[in-house]
C-alpha cells in the first residue's frame, strides 16, 4: 500500500496543479491584462479598476482562515470536490457582469470560494508528501501557478478575446473547465494518515486557538501581508502602466507573461535547492529582497531597463510562495495536522493586503505614474523586516509532514 501511494501523490500533485491552474492562476493574469477590454465595456476608472482587481481578495480575510479550518475538519478531498465546482460556477458569472458594481460583486463572490481551494490543495500537498520532499511539491505547485500567470497573461487578451469574441467568453470558459474539475476530484483516494478516514473529530476552534498562539506563524502572516499586497498591486497596474507609456498592448502583455516566464523557470530550481540547504528562510530573505529591488526600480527607469526590473521582481515570486508555504507546514507544533488552518491564517494576511494596496498604489499615480511601484516596494520591505523575526524551526529530513504530531498549543510558541 505505501509504494501504491508513493506512486499515487504524484497523480494528487499533478491533479491539484490543473485544478488552480484553471480556477485561480489562468483567469487572474486573464483579468488583468484584459483590463483595458473591460475597463473601456464597463466603463470603469483607473481607481475603479483597482478596486475591482483588489475586490477578489476582500472575502479572502476571512475565507482563507476558514478553508484552512474546513478543510482541516472534513478533509481535503471533500472541499476540493464541492469548492471547485463551486468556484467554477461563480468564476463563469463574472462574465456576465454589466456595471462597476456587478463585476466587483462577482469578484468578491468568486474570492469567497477559491480559498477553499487553494488551502485544501495546500493540504492535501502536506498530506501526501513527506517533508524531504515537501519543497519539491510546494516548488511544482508554485510553477504550475507561474505557468497559469504566464498562460493568462500571454494568451487571454490578444488571442482568446478576439478568437471567442470577448473578454466575458473567456472568463466562461475558465470557469467551466475549472467546474470540471470537480469531477476526478469525487474519485481519488483519501489521503493516508487522515484523521478523516478514521472519523476522529477535530474542532474548529480548538484549531485556530493552536495556530493564533503561535509567534512565527503572526510574523509569517505580516511578511504575506508586505509581499502579497506589493505583488498583487503591480501586478494589476503594470499593463496599464505600460500602455499611458506608449507601448503596444502586445508588448505590455508580454513585459507581464516575461515576468512570469522567469518566475516560472526559477520556482524548482531554488525549491530543491530549498530541501537540501536546511534554511528557507535564508531563501525567502533573498527572495524579498529581490522583488522589492524589481518593484523599487520600475518607479524610475524607463526603456528596456522596464524589462530588466520586471524581470528582477519576477525572478523569485513563484518560488517565494512555494518556500512560504512549506515554511508554515514546518513550523514548529503545525504539521499537516494543523495545515490548513495555519496556512489559512496566514493567507488571511495576504488577502488584506491585496483588498488595499491595489487602490491606494493606483491612487498614487496622480503624483506621478512611478509613485505606485514605490510604495509596493516598501510593503515588501516590511514584509522583510516581519520575516527576520521569524524563529525557522527544525526540519525532520525522513518523516512525512503528515505524521508530525505537534505539541498542544497550552505552552505557548
Amino acid at each position: 500500500m505505501a509504494e501504491s501511494n508513493n506512486s499515487y501523490k504524484w497523480f494528487i500533485l499533478a491533479l491539484v496543479v490543473f485544478t488552480n491552474l484553471f480556477l485561480t492562476a489562468i483567469p487572474t493574469m486573464g483579468i488583468s491584462v484584459m483590463s483595458k477590454e473591460i475597463s473601456d465595456d464597463l466603463q470603469l476608472n483607473l481607481v475603479q479598476v483597482g478596486v475591482m482587481w483588489g475586490a477578489v481578495s476582500l472575502p479572502g480575510i476571512v475565507a482563507s482562515l476558514l478553508g484552512g479550518m474546513v478543510c482541516d475538519k472534513f478533509g481535503s478531498k471533500r472541499v476540493l470536490v464541492v469548492g471547485s465546482l463551486l468556484a467554477g460556477l461563480m468564476g463563469m458569472a463574472r462574465g456576465w457582469s454589466v456595471d462597476f458594481l456587478t463585476i466587483t460583486t462577482t469578484m468578491v463572490l468568486c474570492g469567497a470560494i477559491t480559498p477553499f481551494v487553494s488551502m485544501s490543495g495546500i493540504k492535501a500537498l502536506g498530506q501526501w508528501f513527506p517533508s524531504h520532499q515537501l519543497g519539491l511539491a510546494n516548488g511544482v505547485y508554485s510553477m504550475g501557478m507561474a505557468l497559469g500567470f504566464l498562460i493568462g497573461s500571454l494568451l487571454s487578451a490578444t488571442t482568446l478575446s478576439p478568437l471567442l469574441g470577448g473578454w466575458r467568453n473567456v472568463l466562461m470558459l475558465y470557469g467551466l473547465i475549472g467546474a470540471m474539475c470537480s469531477i476526478p476530484w469525487f474519485f481519488t483516494r483519501v489521503a493516508p494518515g487522515s484523521l478523516h478516514a478514521s472519523g476522529a473529530s477535530v474542532s474548529f476552534l480548538s484549531n485556530l486557538k493552536h495556530v493564533a498562539g503561535l509567534k512565527n506563524i503572526w510574523l509569517l502572516g505580516l511578511t504575506l501581508f508586505g509581499v502579497s499586497g506589493a505583488i498583487q498591486g503591480a501586478l494589476g497596474y503594470l499593463p496599464l502602466y505600460l500602455r499611458n507609456l506608449g507601448w503596444q498592448p502586445v508588448n505590455a502583455d508580454g513585459a507581464l507573461s516575461a515576468f512570469h516566464m522567469v518566475s516560472m523557470l526559477c520556482v524548482m530550481p531554488v525549491a530543491l535547492w530549498s530541501d537540501r540547504l536546511g534554511s528557507r528562510k535564508r531563501l525567502l530573505l533573498f527572495a524579498n529582497l529581490l522583488i522589492a529591488a524589481g518593484l523599487g526600480l520600475l518607479g524610475f527607469v524607463g526603456g528596456g531597463l522596464i524589462l530588466a526590473a520586471v524581470v528582477c521582481a519576477g525572478l523569485m515570486r513563484d518560488a517565494f510562495m512555494a518556500l512560504f508555504t512549506t515554511m508554515v507546514i514546518e513550523t514548529r507544533k503545525v504539521g499537516a495536522a494543523f495545515a490548513g488552518t495555519a496556512i489559512g491564517f496566514t493567507m488571511g494576511f495576504g488577502a488584506l493586503s491585496n483588498i488595499i494596496a491595489p487602490p491606494i498604489g493606483n491612487s498614487l499615480a496622480s503624483i506621478w505614474p512611478g509613485a505606485p511601484f514605490l510604495f509596493w516596494a516598501a510593503l515588501c520591505v516590511f514584509g522583510m523586516v516581519c520575516l527576520s523575526l521569524v524563529e525557522a524551526g527544525a526540519r525532520p529530513k525522513d518523516t512525512a509532514v503528515g505524521e508530525l504530531a505537534p505539541v498542544p498549543a497550552e505552552s505557548g510558541d
